[in-house]
């Protein structure tokens, strides 16, 4: 099945405009550094200017996020990819305009009887104090799932999971409807009821509009049934190809290397070019980030170049501005390879001149810091080029240091000036520290107790903790019952109350690996590793900030349990 085909089929045959791609970087909106949704283009059509193209459209649009970069390497992150969007505006006046029924009912028959997928259950808003439940799309699901003649469950979602928008400061915002398969979710409905305005104010539009769809890779690895983004056709003859070319590489780093190449072709293609600031930023660090990995030897740029071709090969049928992006980002990969390699050169020679006097052979973690800093010098390239550091005080050095310096980077980056950033954890001031650092060691008893209730199948996936909540990932192959979601809860709880106390120690890898502590196997540890263990009922490498003492934790929730990919489910709690 070629999806992008049926996609374009099912909706022109609902009377819809097809409407190319918009460029990465936004034209005419300076709040946002890249192009992130469908709807991004149409805005103001959304605000009651007319669209030229009718009122209802669809598109295939490139997106670049930037938020989730130092996560990508998983199953489900990407920096680039493509999103599938049908769009009405001016409803109800603008002629052939739509809203809830229609999108819900179009939403249902693509995925299910289009493409073929048996629905799992829907999500809607389930209202707050600021913005009613959305009741009307509850009963246009009921009244679809009695016609239809199917069992269909209606959850209601917090304003987190089921409010969306606007993208920048203000625009164009509203409820949204979730249509999850195999408990993944692959298609999405907004429903632009109302107007944000900077200061977070709201107010109802007279002329309401839909942006409706999904990720074009999450919803083809549901389609072709595969574990991964990375396993779906739409990345096979890359990552065979990267496979190829570093036989040796880690699966993390050659996903990296698939997303990142990838990325930066597309930028390149839409005149982003490397720099200090803004987009230019972020592609420096998308191409640095692979040479780092390639090992920063020159023969391997021809290696990378190819790997570019072969992306161009992919995709320049529906974007032909890649075959001439693609002479460009090689012109970027060659200056960057320049650049970079004389801070590299610097930095290693500053790096040998320190081991000299070390009887240990061995940089400390702020020596590595600021030679990472100031050269460029990536924990990557310096075990590449056998500099030895202590790399669990590298990592607590950059926690101390990680803060994006411009005002506004917020908006900009997906992050602001922080108090604590690990790449896990994030709080902007002392107070936010403590209620992470909480979050953090509630997340070690969550790990133990999702093992504890359901077994062998689960393995850690991945977490994000910030000041609101913990997001834990996990293996798993299918939704957990409400009786199931209890458990766990109670069972963290009974953790709590039970005052553990911490104790932090040091192994050998190799010995903390069969010590039954829990650790990511992907992941890269240093030798000796630290272990943060709760009493007798948690243990796990760990360098992250701790209470001494479980009882200092709270009430833990589990506010959300659902799926980020087939195989793997997402937990998102809090504690009181």
């Amino acid at each position: 099945m070629n999806l992008i085909s049926e996609f374009r089929r099912f909706f022109e045959e609902q009377n819809h405009t097809w409407v190319k791609s918009a460029p990465l970087v936004p034209e005419g909106d300076s709040s946002v550094l890249f192009t992130t949704a469908g709807m991004q283009q149409f805005k103001p059509y959304y605000s009651g200017h007319p669209s030229p193209y009718g009122n209802r459209v669809i598109s295939v649009q490139k997106c670049f996020r930037a938020d989730d970069l130092d996560e990508v390497g998983d199953t489900t992150h990407l920096t680039f990819f493509e999103m599938l969007g049908n769009f009405s505006f001016q409803y109800p006046h603008g002629e052939e305009s739509y809203f809830k029924e229609q999108a819900i009912r179009m939403g249902y028959e693509f995925v299910a009887e289009r493409l073929g997928l048996s629905i799992e259950y829907v999500t809607i808003f389930e209202g707050d104090e600021h913005t009613p439940r959305d009741t009307e799309s509850e009963r246009l699901w009921q009244a679809l799932a009695e016609e239809k003649r199917i069992t269909l469950p209606i959850y209601g979602e917090n304003r987190d999971e089921n409010f969306w928008g606007p993208t920048g400061s203000e625009g164009p915002c509203g409820p949204t409807s979730e249509i999850y398969v195999d408990g993944v979710e692959i298609w999405n409905l907004v429903f632009n009821q109302y107007y944000q305005y900077r200061d977070g104010t709201l107010e109802h539009q007279e002329q309401q509009g839909v942006d409706t769809g999904g990720g074009y890779e999450r919803i083809l690895a549901v389609v072709e049934q595969v574990d991964s983004v990375f396993d779906t056709s739409v990345f096979a003859t890359v990552m065979e190809q990267i496979e190829n070319t570093f036989p040796e590489m880690s699966l993390e780093y050659r996903r990296v290397i698939a997303d990142h190449l990838r990325s930066s072709l597309f930028l390149s293609a839409d005149g982003v070019v490397p720099s200090n600031k803004e987009q230019g930023y972020i592609l420096r660090r998308l191409i640095r980030k692979v040479l780092s990995l390639a090992g920063m030897e020159k023969a391997h740029l021809d290696d990378l170049s190819a790997i570019g071709e072969t992306l161009v090969g992919l995709y320049e049928d529906r974007y032909p501005e890649l075959r001439d992006g693609w002479s460009v980002y090689t012109t970027h990969l060659e200056n960057e390879f320049q650049t970079f390699s004389k801070a590299l050169k610097e930095g290693l020679k500053q790096a040998r001149k320190m081991l000299k006097t070390r009887e240990d052979n061995r940089l400390t973690g702020e020596e590595a810091f600021q030679l990472s800093a100031t050269h460029g010098l990536s924990p990557e390239l310096m075990r590449f080029n056998g500099i030895e550091f202590d790399e669990e005080a590298f990592e607590q050095e950059r926690e101390r240091h990680r803060e994006i310096s411009r005002a506004g980077a917020e908006q900009k980056f997906g992050g602001h000036g922080l108090a604590l950033d690990t790449g896990e954890l994030k709080a902007e001031d002392e107070e936010e520290v403590k209620i992470v650092t909480r979050l953090h060691s509630a997340t070690h008893l969550l790990n133990q107790a999702l093992r504890d209730v359901l077994e062998d199948e689960v393995k850690q996936k991945g977490s994000d903790i910030n000041v609101k909540r913990t997001r834990f990932d996990f293996s798993f192959p299918r939704k957990l019952t409400e009786e199931e979601k209890q458990q766990v809860e109670d069972r963290v709880n009974m953790f709590i109350q039970s005052a553990h106390d911490l104790h932090v120690y040091e192994l050998p890898l190799e010995e903390a690996k069969q010590s039954g502590a829990i650790y990511l196997e992907h992941e890269s540890y240093p030798d000796p590793v630290k272990i943060h263990q709760f009493g007798y009922i948690s243990k796990e490498f760990c360098g992250g900030p701790h209470v001494r003492n479980t009882s200092e934790i709270g009430t833990f929730k589990i506010k959300k349990e659902e799926a980020v990919a087939q195989g793997v489910r997402r937990i998102r709690g809090v504690v009181e």
